[in-house]
């Protein structure tokens, strides 16, 4: 039963820990299990702390009370990445009408000469326009983020605190740089720009 309250709790896993036998409570919250006096049961049910009760005197019944109020309930926490994020906003733009991101196809002024027009002058073509240059800078600092961030730069150099984020800061790399590389090109980077690093500071 769950302790405090006059609830009955079905399926719970009831083990004797002596044997290794297993069965569930029923409906009503009601078991039987073969087991000797001064064996140890243990009750297990989601959403309840686990509860250990020893089986009395032969003839006699057993009721185990479960803790409903030690033990969370499991939550799915979902995110999405920075790309997906964008790519949102994106699609907005283009639900708005911003088929082009106020970039139009030459052809189009040939074929839709009036969504050509609105996508070099619209309002929401133009701020498609700036949100265009913002999400292409935004993806190539993610990939430079990919090999360039504390996590990998820590596994192969001994910097801490202030040094680590002036490294950081003083030799990022540029996207044209990083954006070929694999985890080798990126840790070879790290170590020789280090060397410098280090050099530079005993000058």
């Amino acid at each position: 039963m769950e302790k405090g309250a006059s609830t009955r709790v079905a399926a719970a896993q009831i083990i004797n820990k002596r044997t290794g036998l297993s069965v569930l409570s029923s409906d009503f919250g009601l078991f039987q299990i073969r087991a000797v006096p001064g064996d140890t049961l243990v009750v297990i049910k989601i959403e309840y702390s686990d509860a250990e009760a020893v089986v009395p005197a032969a003839g006699k019944d057993l009721i185990v009370y479960l803790d409903r109020g030690r033990t969370l309930r499991e939550v799915n926490i979902t995110g999405q990445s920075k790309k997906q994020e964008l790519n949102d906003i994106k699609r907005d733009f283009k639900n708005k009408g911003s088929f082009y991101q106020g970039k139009p196809p030459l052809l189009s002024f040939l074929f839709k000469p009036l969504t050509a027009v609105y996508e070099l002058l619209g309002r929401t073509p133009k701020n498609a326009r700036r949100f265009g240059r913002y999400y292409e800078t935004e993806m190539q600092q993610s990939l430079i983020d990919g090999f360039f961030n504390e996590v990998i730069i820590q596994n192969n150099t001994d910097l801490k605190g202030e040094a680590l984020e002036k490294y950081m800061l003083d030799y990022r790399p540029e996207y044209e740089k990083a954006k070929n590389w694999t985890e080798y090109d990126a840790v070879k980077y790290i170590k020789e720009s280090y060397k410098s690093y280090t050099d530079t500071l005993k000058k």
